[in-house]
């Protein structure tokens, strides 16, 4: 079977509207029906998002760390628990195509980098979006890592010892220490993902925490981490 991991820290917000997205995917015809279990790694929530996941049937598992690593491989170590072959990963402010998990599959790599698109620049200076446009590659080829756009097989997963229990950057450890390894990468735009550029951003170094960094080089204003 395949798997979905969303780390989840108090996303009551955004985190129905992702797991209908997973579930479109899960549903794909091109999966010819192979089992997606999805799984919220909800982290010190205290909102409504176990909730959320509950009415969604996304299993739960429970930490208080803060820390995105260690959710995700709390996440990944549950779904490999169950039998997953192919991990996918994913961000709760975040909605993936249709086809988000069989256009993974498709690659037929070990691990899958794909890229994101921003779904909404509202509250950003238009400089802000043209410094983000001339430095990122939207294409196959790309170099961009984000944990909101991630496959990986579970044999080469379990290889490299998983996520690091990192606060940031975990997924970029991952992938680096995939290469290592030798694993088969592929860099490919044709696993959709839109997300969030919302200015309460959870990682501290995360994706939001960038556009916030680009809003600063222009002397612009910007939100502050939740």
């Amino acid at each position: 079977m395949l798997a979905v991991v969303i780390p989840a820290h108090d996303e009551e917000q955004h985190l129905g509207a992702c797991l209908q997205a997973v579930a479109r995917a899960a549903a794909c015809p091109a999966l010819g029906g192979e089992p997606v279990r999805v799984i919220v790694a909800l982290d010190d929530c205290r909102d409504a998002s176990a909730r959320i996941a509950a009415e969604h049937g996304a299993q739960r598992v429970r930490l208080r760390a803060r820390n995105v690593g260690r959710a995700r491989a709390l996440g990944a170590a549950r779904a490999l628990a169950q039998g997953a072959r192919w991990l996918s990963f994913t961000d709760a402010d975040s909605l993936v195509a249709p086809d988000w998990i069989a256009a993974q599959l498709a690659e037929g790599a070990q691990c899958v980098c794909g890229t994101v698109e921003v779904a909404d620049w509202a509250g950003f200076d238009p400089r802000v979006r043209s410094s983000y446009d001339a430095a990122y590659r939207d294409t196959c080829g790309h170099r961009h890592i984000h944990g909101a756009n991630l496959g990986v097989c579970a044999q080469a997963y379990r290889q490299v010892g998983g996520f690091a229990p990192l606060p940031a950057h975990e997924d970029v450890a991952l992938v680096r220490a995939l290469q290592a390894g030798g694993a088969r990468i592929v860099w490919s735009s044709r696993p959709r993902v839109r997300t969030s550029a919302r200015q309460d951003y959870r990682a501290p170094e995360g994706f939001g925490a960038y556009l916030a960094h680009l809003a600063a080089r222009h002397g612009v204003p910007t939100g502050v981490p939740a």
